[in-house]
């Protein structure tokens, strides 16, 4: 089955005007073919601020159970989801919440692989332009780029002076890397003005 992917805006949009929606999961494990999503937060940026009011956390119950590694890392047992929606009743939200956004995450690979996989059954995916904060830091010089590893958010975030909310926590995580994300594209726009989306999209893949 064909799947269309999300409406997004135009790549030639300033980045102080489009939104985006800034995304972190939690999951069973990291195999991206069989692992599941456990939590997920979602933090919207629109005109270079946080609406705070809209972000959204959500827990879900999955099939297989928690790996005892991401369980150490995000601390959900499967005792705590068991009254959590399974991930089927909220694709729709998550199909509302990407649409017409740009989606950013941290190490973006991740959360590309099981998003994808999550909007499979309504024949949806997300569209080519997905900005990832751990490539823009290699951009603006401010994590290595010939390490093998991505770099931490925590620390990154830190670095620059910005708050760490809930290491490990989906919401958490997703709020520090939108923070992030204003940080790098208000230093990425001293150097050259306007930036738009396409470009905060090639220089996080570079």
């Amino acid at each position: 089955m064909r799947r269309v992917p999300l409406p997004a805006p135009d790549p030639r949009t300033p980045w102080r005007e489009a939104e985006f929606c800034v995304v972190d999961l939690e999951t069973t494990g990291l195999d991206l073919r069989r692992d599941e999503i456990v939590s997920y937060g979602a933090v919207p940026v629109r005109h270079a601020r946080i609406p705070c009011a809209e972000v959204v956390y959500r827990q879900l119950r999955p099939a297989r159970p928690i790996s005892v590694a991401a369980m150490t890392v995000h601390g959900l047992r499967g005792a705590d989801l068991a009254d959590a929606p399974p991930l089927g009743d909220v694709v729709d939200e998550l199909v509302e919440l990407l649409s017409g956004r740009v989606p950013v995450a941290h190490a973006a690979w991740v959360e590309r692989a099981f998003l994808d996989r999550a909007l499979r059954p309504r024949g949806r995916r997300l569209g080519r332009t997905m900005i990832d904060t751990a490539g823009l830091l290699r951009a603006c010089h401010l994590a290595d780029r010939d390490t093998g590893r991505e770099p931490n958010l925590e620390s990154s975030a830190t670095r620059l002076g910005l708050p760490v909310h809930t290491p490990h926590h989906a919401l958490g995580d997703a709020f520090t890397t939108a923070q992030l994300l204003l940080a790098l594209a208000t230093r990425l726009e001293r150097r050259s003005r306007p930036v738009t989306v396409g470009q905060l999209y090639a220089l996080s893949r570079s």
